[in-house]
């Protein structure tokens, strides 16, 4: 495959709308997304700018959510029409529910962040046992996630289910000694966070092994580079896909034009969020456990060579 000339503006607002065979991309989009401090819901919302801009037939607005888990669900309910989701939990709704959800792409990975005081008296994943840990939002992949890494690791905490801001300032006022989340690297909610409290990062290379064994070959080692965020070192996490889904039923001519304009708005869409720079035609495609959309499977043989 070829890497195209990113974002020819005016050729853009002609043609992203429009297919192979010239069909145009027409309906609603309500994108789910997630916590306003994370990226989901920016990266979203960055691509319901650019529908309005280049897509005139699409009418897209945004969901904020609690992000994967309830995505899904919503997708599959027609509540939304796309949504950000982590690989692994398209994994069981893919068992139920075969071949209801498609993907557009894969878009970046995740990294699980473990959160804690920096003075505080956990240094290590072990040292969770016991304690009031925030293991993400009711419906977010986080939580799911966070539950296996628990698992795998023998850990049993005190569980609260806290929304990405609601756990910072739990946190911050000792509500919970620590917290769960799987966010892109950076986390503005994070990174705002470590500006003013100090804070550190557990090291979670133990558990990858496991999970991988008992859940699937969706996570893998990831560092959290030291620059990320304010006062912590470079710090194994644990890395996830994320997928943008939609239901199979999806007009091709409209999955084609959200597809395109991931790839041709990317430096647009990377003003909103980093993440979105990462984005690659290669990987792009590996979707397991999903396939990918008829509609997405046009946008991508059109790019070969």
């Amino acid at each position: 495959m070829r890497r195209r000339t990113l974002l020819a503006l005016p050729a853009l607002a002609v043609v992203a709308g429009c297919d192979p065979d010239g069909a145009e991309a027409a309906g609603e989009l309500r994108i789910a997304t997630g916590s306003p401090g994370a990226v989901y819901y920016r990266y979203g919302s960055a691509i319901a700018e650019l529908c309005k801009k280049y897509l005139p037939n699409v009418h897209a607005s945004v969901l904020t959510t609690a992000a994967s888990e309830i995505n899904v669900r919503n997708v599959l309910d027609d509540v939304a029409d796309v949504a950000f989701t982590q690989a692994d939990v398209t994994d069981s709704h893919e068992k139920a529910q075969p071949r209801q959800l498609a993907a557009l792409a894969r878009l970046y990975d995740d990294h699980i962040h473990v959160v804690v005081a920096a003075q505080g008296p956990i240094a290590q994943l072990h040292d969770l046992q016991g304690r009031r840990v925030s293991i993400g939002g009711v419906g977010s992949g986080t939580a799911i996630t966070a539950r296996r890494v628990l698992s795998v690791s023998g850990i049993e905490v005190h569980e609260a289910q806290y929304g990405l801001d609601d756990s910072v300032r739990g946190l911050r006022n000792g509500d919970v000694e620590a917290f769960f989340f799987s966010g892109g690297l950076p986390v503005s909610a994070i990174a705002d966070l470590a500006r003013e409290f100090p804070i550190r990062l557990l090291n979670l290379a133990d558990p990858v092994k496991a999970l991988r064994s008992q859940w699937g070959d969706y996570y893998a080692e990831r560092v959290v580079p030291a620059s990320t965020y304010t006062g912590i070192t470079a710090t194994v996490a644990i890395g996830i896909a994320n997928y943008l889904v939609v239901r199979m039923t999806m007009s091709e001519p409209l999955a084609y034009g959200v597809t395109r304009l991931l790839f041709e708005g990317r430096d647009e869409l990377a003003k909103a969020h980093q993440a979105a720079a990462r984005l690659n035609i290669r990987s792009a495609i590996s979707t397991p456990p999903l396939a990918l959309h008829p509609g997405a499977i046009r946008y991508y043989r059109a790019q070969k060579a």
